[in-house]
């Protein structure tokens, strides 16, 4: 969902010529996998288009990626094990948001809650964009 909802924003700042984002999960549980249904769902109802298979995350990514964002402490931890010594910033995307208290976000496989993590998720990714936007010196289309 966070990919979809962020490569949306990015799209609307005309920024997709500069800004590209994956995803991959820590584990291989779904590798090939389209999103879960409700994922799909609530991106449907919000005028998102996307597809994706699921993958995991790679050795390379550490290197290809200037950001490599988790939702939850949990794979955070995994992912800077994984990261061994590579420069990729490495953080929680609610870090991202100014003043919020939640860190992590829920994962709707098991609460249902895709309704939340989507407005999580949406604030996350903004104040993400934002942060690159500001960053990197880009002149967004607004």
């Amino acid at each position: 969902m966070a990919e979809a909802v962020f490569q949306h924003m990015v799209a609307e700042a005309g920024l997709s010529n500069v800004i590209k984002a994956d995803s991959a999960g820590t584990g291989a549980w779904h590798v090939g996998e389209p999103p879960h249904h409700g994922t799909r769902t609530v991106l449907r109802n919000h005028g998102i288009a996307y597809t994706h298979a699921a993958r995991q995350i790679e050795p390379l990514d550490f290197a290809h990626f200037e950001y490599i964002i988790a939702l939850d402490r949990s794979h955070l931890s995994d992912l800077r094990y994984y990261a061994r010594g590579n420069q990729a910033t490495l953080k929680l995307l609610m870090d991202y948001v100014p003043g919020t208290h939640v860190h992590d976000v829920p994962d709707p496989y098991y609460t249902g809650g895709f309704d939340e993590v989507y407005t999580l998720v949406s604030q996350g990714c903004r104040a993400l964009l934002d942060h690159i936007i500001a960053e990197h010196h880009l002149a967004p289309r607004r």
